[in-house]
C-alpha cells in the first residue's frame, strides 16, 4: 500500500527548509484538503514525473560514485555554493549518508507550498529506520528541474 505524505505533515517537514512566516503563510492556505489539492495540481502529472526522475538520476550518480554526473542536476545555486563536483559529493557523503545507504526508496506525493516546489522521498535505512528527504526543486534556465535544496527528516513510520 502506498502512503501518502499528509499536508500537516509536509507542513511541520517544510520547517527545515523555510523560513517561519513563510510556513505560517502556508500553514494558513493549506488548512483544508481543497487548499491541498489545489496546490498539488499547479503541477501537471508529467512535471511531477521529471521531478522524481532529475531526483533518481541524481542518486543514481551519487550512489554510483560519479560525481560529476550527479552535479549536473543541482541548481545554479547549488553549484555556486560548492563550486565543483569532488566538494559536493564530499559534502553529500558527509551529510546525507542516509541518501545513499537507504535500502528503499519511495516517492511520496509533492507539494508546492507557498510558491516552492517540494518532492518528499521516503527512505528506510537498514535498520528500518524511516527518514522523508525533502528536496526543493527549481527550474534553471533551459526549464529544467534541478535540486536546489535537500533536508532529511525523521519519519513517524518504522520499516517491519
Amino acid at each position: 500500500m502506498k502512503h501518502r505524505l499528509r499536508w500537516p505533515a509536509a507542513l511541520a517537514l517544510l520547517a527545515l527548509l523555510a523560513p517561519p512566516a513563510a510556513i505560517d503563510r502556508a500553514a494558513a492556505q493549506s488548512s483544508d484538503a481543497a487548499a491541498a489539492a489545489a496546490a498539488h495540481a499547479a503541477l501537471s502529472p508529467a512535471e511531477w514525473d521529471a521531478i522524481q526522475k532529475t531526483i533518481g538520476e541524481q542518486l543514481a550518480a551519487l550512489r554510483a560514485g560519479d560525481a560529476a554526473r550527479a552535479y549536473t542536476f543541482a541548481s545554479p545555486g547549488i553549484r555556486e555554493r560548492f563550486q565543483d563536483a569532488p566538494t559536493f559529493m564530499r559534502m553529500v557523503q558527509d551529510s546525507y549518508a542516509p541518501l545513499l545507504d537507504a535500502r528503499y526508496t519511495e516517492f511520496l506525493e509533492g507539494a508546492v507550498i507557498d510558491g516552492r516546489t517540494i518532492q518528499p522521498l521516503r527512505l528506510v535505512l537498514a535498520n528500518d529506520t524511516v527518514l522523508v528527504a525533502l528536496y526543493e526543486m527549481q527550474r534553471d534556465e533551459t526549464g529544467r528541474w534541478r535540486i536546489a535544496g535537500c533536508a532529511l527528516a525523521p519519519s513517524t513510520l518504522r520499516s517491519t
